[in-house]
Order: structure tokens, then C-alpha cells, then sequence
């Protein structure tokens, strides 16, 4: 059972990284696990100053092979190798990520500790990891591009006094709320005889780089957060859209239209010194939104 999920800015630019802001990464901390969306430049970097520790890194997602969302990948494989790391990490990304990842990978000479398991991701698709999945779909972008969501299992939440009544030993009950029921002195339990209800599981969309698209609407539908770049406001829109990008209005678009709760923007242009056109364009559509700026950290509450 998932307990805490946080959320980490470690880099909220596109493009290049400037004195303001680092090219884009995510970082989830999910319990005693962390995954990584996207790897820019300087992630290590971020991750260093951050309260989340990169030994902890389990899964790193690419949506696409721009150079902003996946060349920071090698120096932070070396350092998680000089830390001593013997545990094997799982990269996924679109089509090519094999070629791409294993080329990059091989620059220099270095030798790792630790397995390398890469996979591409085909198409639209979720991978079940136990207590959450993380789902993908196409992202409209000028090159290969994926877009993520990482839902957490829905779980029963239990009745204290029906647990009581029935004499169920507090050690079963994770069986029980896994396995749907569980032998108590002699007599079958079921999840339904000390249940309260149903808690749905909190779910956090990344888009990546991609234009408003409807079709992705599915994926983001009823994120408690979406993650979603506005690499510029109105004044840009048709250079935005063309190199495959979204506006603020766009985003809060896709927010109100996939009944999200909390829009996050990242991924502002690198010609913005200020973004507020673009944080009130997304306003002006949902009202639910925050500008993610460098280091962030941000609990995602059951209730949110």
C-alpha cells in the first residue's frame, strides 16, 4: 500500500538550461521509491540539492530524445555507479530508445556496477509495477514523443470495528486487502466483511513536449495532478505550436477537459524572463494552477 507520493521539481525549462532554470526532470517519490520523468542536463545536479536521494531512483521515463529531456542520463548512471550501486535500473522510452540510450551510454570509459535494462514503449499501453501502473500514449511532437500517467491502485479502506467484531489479526489484513480474502480461525474473511468503502488512488499525468491534443485527453482523465509544459503564452502561439508545443491556454485546456484537480506547468521557453502571460492564459481556463519553479517539492495528499 502507497502511504506518501511526492513530487520534485528538478528542472522546469525547455530547451536549455539558463541561470534561472534547468532543463526539464520530475522526480516521484513513491514510499521508499523514487522514478524519474525525463533526465535533463543538470538533474544530477538538482537531485544533489533536493531531499531526494538518486540511490533511491528505481524507473527513469523519456518521453522523447531532445536533447533536454534525456542528456543528463549518463553522468547520473556514472554517479550512481561511483556511489556503489549494484541494483539494476529501468529506463523506458519511445521507439529508438534502445539505439539511442545504448549509444549514449557507451561514451567514455567507464564500467558499471549495476544492470541496465532498457525498454521501448510502443503505441499506447500500462505497465503494472504492484501498487500503481504508469500508462503512455502517443504525445503529438515533431519526433517520437510519449506522454505518462502514474495511477496508484485503488484499495479498500477497512472497518476498524468490523475488524474488531471478526477478530481478524492486524497481520492479515494486507493479504486480505491483496488478495481479496484470508483464512481466520477456520473461517474464509473477505475484503467485503471489514471494508468501508472503496479509496480511489491518486494519479499524476506528465506530458512532455506535445501540442493540445485530444486524443491524450484519455490518459490525463481525472489526474489529481497533470504535469503539463507551456513552452509559451498567445504572442508565440503559432511558433509554439509548430515546433510541437503547447501554450498556458492549451494546458489549462487539457486540465478542465480531463477533469483534472491541480494543473502544474513547466517546460516555459527559455525567452521568457517572466511567465506570467503564460500562467494567466492557463488561469483564464482552469483555475487550479501552479508555475513549478526549480527545487519545488510538492506532497500529493489523498485528498487532493
Amino acid at each position: 500500500m502507497i502511504s506518501s507520493i511526492r513530487l520534485y521539481f528538478l528542472g522546469t525549462g525547455g530547451s536549455w538550461p539558463t541561470p534561472q532554470r534547468n532543463t526539464l526532470s520530475v522526480g516521484v517519490r513513491i514510499n521508499d521509491e523514487a522514478i524519474l520523468f525525463d533526465c535533463g542536463e543538470t538533474a544530477q545536479t538538482s537531485l544533489m540539492k533536493s531531499s531526494l536521494s538518486l540511490m533511491r531512483i528505481k524507473k527513469i521515463f523519456i518521453t522523447h530524445f531532445h536533447g533536454d529531456h534525456f542528456l543528463g542520463l549518463p553522468g547520473l548512471i556514472q554517479t550512481m555507479s561511483f556511489y556503489g550501486r549494484t541494483e539494476p535500473l529501468e529506463i523506458y522510452g519511445p521507439i529508438g530508445a534502445s539505439t539511442v540510450l545504448g549509444n549514449l551510454l557507451s561514451i567514455g570509459y567507464y564500467s558499471l556496477n549495476f544492470e541496465m535494462r532498457i525498454e521501448e514503449l510502443k503505441g499506447s499501453g500500462s505497465i503494472d509495477f504492484g501498487d500503481y501502473s504508469v500508462a503512455y500514449a502517443k504525445a503529438s511532437h515533431t519526433i517520437p514523443a510519449l506522454c505518462y500517467a502514474l495511477t496508484e491502485k485503488d484499495y479498500a479502506k477497512l472497518e476498524e470495528s468490523k475488524i474488531k467484531e471478526l477478530k481478524v489479526p492486524r497481520n492479515l489484513l494486507e493479504k486480505i486487502r491483496k488478495e481479496g480474502s484470508a483464512r481466520v480461525n477456520g473461517k474464509t474473511i473477505n475484503i467485503e466483511d471489514i471494508s468501508a468503502g472503496i479509496r480511489r488512488g491518486r494519479k499524476i499525468s506528465y506530458s512532455g513536449d506535445t501540442r493540445r491534443d485530444e486524443s491524450l485527453l484519455d490518459l490525463f482523465k481525472n489526474s489529481t495532478v497533470l504535469i503539463h509544459e507551456s513552452t509559451g503564452d498567445k504572442t508565440n502561439q503559432s511558433k509554439v505550436i509548430s515546433y510541437g508545443h503547447s501554450t498556458g491556454k492549451d494546458a489549462g485546456i487539457q486540465a478542465r477537459d480531463s477533469n483534472t484537480k491541480k494543473l502544474i506547468l513547466v517546460h516555459f521557453s527559455p525567452r521568457y524572463n517572466d511567465i506570467k502571460p503564460i500562467v494567466d492564459e492557463a488561469k483564464s481556463i482552469f483555475p487550479n494552477v501552479t508555475a513549478a519553479e526549480e527545487l519545488m517539492e510538492m506532497e500529493v495528499n489523498i485528498n487532493d
